[in-house]
């Protein structure tokens, strides 16, 4: 990891909802190569600042700056640059694998496409289901193929939600690892949500803590689970969720 180039600088950022403040005066960075876990509880605000740095949410005030470029003046040229993967997307069933890549890389713009395809299918061992038509795959391999999409424009900031949630612990592990490497590798630089608090120990460099739309934590895993006498992630999550900890 590296702390010298800046991908994303968030201040002072602010959302509400119908009088309800979803996000109140947040403010964080990330760096190049860097992976940051965003946890919380449901309702904590991550899934609304997620929504806010795709800019498919605006936001109340504050700012937004990825790659250097303000998000409300640049939009368009940061989101060639950016790509996004949850477990819970679909995509069309009626292509197959190699269709349905092939139709993002031209949405994507990417060149050599094929052999592109072929890169992200051996990165996720699916090199042998290209021709499998998408409504056959289980819910693992649906979930591999939408990474597999994410990494098709060689982004420089990916966003993923519950990367691993529908794989099992072997390929999970595998996809943390490759993770892990791509961003050693490209600096790639990842903000990652999940329920999944090994995963989040295992996988980032960084931890931001939100509860009720405020950053109550950031540091190492191991630095906020000291500052919250956890023996994990999880003993801390259970103890912010159930109130037993201050919050703002």
């Amino acid at each position: 990891m590296t702390t010298e180039k800046t991908v994303v600088s968030v201040r002072d950022l602010f959302k509400s909802f119908d009088g309800t403040q979803a996000v109140s005066g947040v403010s964080f960075e990330l760096y190049e190569g860097e992976i940051l876990g965003l946890l919380g509880p449901n309702g904590a605000g991550k899934t609304t600042i997620i929504q806010m740095l795709l800019g498919l949410t605006t936001f109340d005030r504050g700012e937004i700056r990825i790659l250097g470029m303000d998000l409300k003046t640049h939009r368009e040229k940061i989101l060639q640059q950016v790509n996004f993967s949850s477990a819970y997307v679909s995509l069309p069933q009626s292509l197959t694998i190699r269709e349905n890549l092939r139709v993002f890389a031209r949405l994507y713009g990417v060149e050599d496409a094929k052999r592109k395809i072929d890169d992200v299918l051996g990165l996720f061992e699916m090199e042998d289901l290209g021709d499998k038509l998408t409504r056959h795959l289980s819910s693992g391999q649906l979930t591999r193929v939408c990474m597999a999409k994410a990494l098709l424009n060689a982004p420089k900031l990916l966003f993923l939600d519950e990367p691993t949630a529908s794989l099992d612990p072997d390929i999970a592990d595998k996809t943390r690892e490759l993770l892990k490497r791509v961003c050693r590798q490209t600096g790639l630089t990842i903000l990652v949500t999940s329920h999944n608090m090994k995963e989040m120990e295992e996988l980032s460099d960084r931890i931001l803590f939100l509860h009720h739309g405020k950053i109550i934590a950031a540091g190492t895993p191991a630095e906020v689970i000291h500052l919250f006498k956890g023996e994990d992630l999880e003993e801390v999550f259970l103890k912010i969720a159930r109130g037993k900890v201050g919050g703002g």
